[in-house]
Formats: C-alpha cells, structure tokens, sequence
C-alpha cells in the first residue's frame, strides 16, 4: 500500500502516512489472503489485490467522511476535518487511481479484477443514492436496509475475497462459495457496526448515536419498529426525519430501541449471517485457510470494536 501510494506532494505524503498509521482492523485484504490460501498459493498477485481491496476501502472511507459530516474516524480526526472536503475527496480519488494501479501491476487475472473492481464501485454508489433517497422520508424497511448495507459494505467484502480466488485460478465452485461467505460477513459485520451505535461505551472510533443524527434507520430500529403499531410506528420514524431539528429526540428513539427488544433482534440477524457465511465456507475443502475463514465469522459476534 505504501509503495502504491508514493508521491513528490509533502503534504499528499504526509497525510496519506497518517492514514497508514492508523490501519483499522485489515479486514478486506485479509479475506483476498485468505480465500487465496483456501484456494491455491498466495502470489504476488494475491498481495496486489490485497493491497488494493484495502486502498479501495479507505477511499470510500475518504469520501464518506464528506458526505457524512465525520469529524472521527478510528479514534482520530477525520482528514475533512482537518484539512477539509475538498482535500478528503481529493485524496481519496488519488487512493482510488492507485488501488487501479495495483491491480494492473499484477499478472493474474488484472483486467478481469479491474471489472470486479468496477461493478463494486458502482454497487457503492448506488447504495450510498438509495440511503440518501431513504433519509429524505425515513421510510426505509429491512429488505432496503439489507440491500443498502450490501452494497455499501458487504460488496466490498465480495470484491477482496473474489480476487484473492481469482489470483490462484480458483475454480468456479470455489467462487461462488467465497462470494456466499463474504456477503453474508459483511452483511453480518455492518449490523454489528449499527448494533455499536445504540451501544453506550462501544469502541468504535466514532461518536454514539450518530446515525440516528444523521436519520439513517438501521436494524436495531427496525427491529423494534416491529414490535410497535403502525402507528406508533410512523411517529418514530417522524421523529427521526425531525431530528435534526430536535436532536433530545435521540435518547427517546434509544430508550424505546432498548425497551422494544430492538438490538435483540439486530443481535439475531446478525447471527443468522455468520450461520449464512459459516455454511458457504463448509462448501470450500478443509485446511487451515477454511478455519481461519470461520474463525473470523465467529469473531464477528464477539467483537469489541
């Protein structure tokens, strides 16, 4: 990633080794080395896609930053609020060339990852219109949820476990089971991720409560929107269109999340995925690759941050 990201630009090189230091939890690239190890050898290849999958990442994380307002992300100030918008898109767009770059420098498979790459990309953008259209009437349901965190976070996950699979010439079986489980986890890793935000204390590098502020209806809420009448129903979600204007709104919608078994179900849903992710690794042949694979759905469950 370092050596992707080289420029004679101090201050491009400085804020993108600031960004370097703080790495998050490496995720993707894992998931391309592992469904490499699960299917053939690791190459130089593999790391390419590795390195990329995680370049990708962090620019969307650049331009999300703008889009959201985030003043933190991993426990530090955002670059958009540091250096601003402007400079956040920028950079981002420089780490998204590089992440291309990558990918061509490789000899497995390049023009075929680049697609890969391509429809992920178009997949973020749709899901990003169709939350941005939801927010505007808070009347999103489970099934749109569902289908904005796939394309927002889980084909990201789909994108670094096909490549590492592509880059050994993995066959088509093994594809599909490496797709199944990397949608399933990074479905099941963004309804963690929303659990967090109802949760006082969780470590997530990011304020509490901050999509609620920013009316995004996720499944802790739906959850207990369930368990409501329609019209009860519709009232909170009146309040989480208003809330902008009235932010004491958030600790109301909270409570009645906590009081209406809202993260119970999310926590359900959840595991559902991981059963989902943990089924689609058994299709794959057994080693220590297949292991880790289901290791790390498990972990999803008991994660801290």
């Amino acid at each position: 990633m370092r050596e992707s990201l080289g420029s004679d630009i101090s201050l491009l090189n400085d804020t993108n080794e600031s960004l370097l230091a703080s790495p998050g939890k490496m995720i993707r690239p894992q998931l391309t080395i592992l469904a490499a190890k699960a299917t053939g050898t690791v190459s130089s290849s593999t790391i390419k896609y590795a390195a990329a999958s995680e370049l990708l990442h962090n620019a969307t994380l650049l331009h999300d930053d703008v889009v959201d307002g985030a003043a933190s992300r991993r426990g530090k100030p955002t670059v958009a609020s540091v250096l601003g918008g402007t400079a956040s898109v920028l950079i981002g767009d420089f780490w998204l060339v590089r992440a291309l770059k990558c990918i061509l420098s490789a000899e497995k498979e390049s023009v075929r990852v680049v697609g890969l790459f391509s429809d992920t990309l178009a997949e973020l953008a749709e899901g990003e219109m169709l939350q941005l259209q939801k927010v505007i009437h808070c009347d999103t349901t489970e099934d749109e949820y569902l289908r904005i965190i796939r394309c927002k976070t889980a084909s990201l996950f789909r994108e670094a476990a096909l490549s590492g699979a592509i880059s050994t010439g993995a066959t088509p079986e093994e594809e599909d089971a490496l797709a199944s489980y990397a949608l399933a986890l990074g479905t099941a890793f963004q309804i963690k991720d929303d659990i967090f935000d109802y949760s006082e204390g969780a470590l997530i590098g990011k304020p509490v409560g901050q999509d609620l502020l920013e009316q995004k209806i996720t499944m802790p809420l739906l959850g207990a929107l369930r368990e409501v009448s329609d019209a009860e129903a519709a009232e909170i979600r009146a309040k989480v269109g208003d809330i902008v204007e009235h932010p004491e709104y958030q600790a109301g919608i909270q409570d009645f999340v906590s009081r209406c078994g809202g993260m119970k179900y999310a926590e359900e849903r959840q595991a559902q995925f991981i059963d989902e992710a943990i089924a689609a690794a058994g299709r794959l042949r057994p080693g220590e690759a297949r292991d880790a694979l289901v290791d790390l759905a498990e972990f999803n469950l008991s994660r801290t941050k």
